[in-house]
């Protein structure tokens, strides 16, 4: 007795909606890192803007630590900054369209598994070899 296989179209459906639940996992990890990442950025920043403009200051280079200027170092972080948090929108926004896009695929699924054999095909539209 074997137990009924699921249609191909069905299958396929699910590696999509897998591979999408992937996609979103990996933007989400990266959102975590950037948050951090942003963290970093302005406790370093505050720090900075405690020192005093003639004190000596370095920034990390790999395993070199480099003079720099006060000026300099904030001028750099505050881009730094600015480049996190743009990431962090077109993130933000990839994320929702993937959130959406699971929605979509997971309804199609679940329409899908209703008509059962009834339903050897998918839609047209959903069908590359047609």
């Amino acid at each position: 007795m074997s137990s009924p296989q699921m249609p191909p179209w069905l299958q396929e459906q699910i590696m999509k909606l897998q591979q999408s639940q992937q996609n979103l996992q990996a933007v989400m990890t990266q959102k975590q890192h950037l948050e951090m990442e942003k963290a970093e950025t302005a406790k370093a920043l505050d720090e900075l803007k405690k020192v005093t403009d003639n004190d000596a200051v370095f920034k990390q280079a790999g395993t070199v630590l480099i003079k720099s200027t006060k000026q300099q170092l904030i001028d750099e972080l505050e881009e730094k900054e600015e480049m996190a948090k743009t990431r962090f929108t077109v993130l933000e926004k990839q994320e929702e369209r993937l959130k959406e896009s699971l929605k979509e695929q997971e309804a199609k699924i679940t329409e899908m598994m209703k008509g059962g054999s009834a339903n050897p095909a998918p839609p047209a539209e959903d069908n590359p070899r047609k």
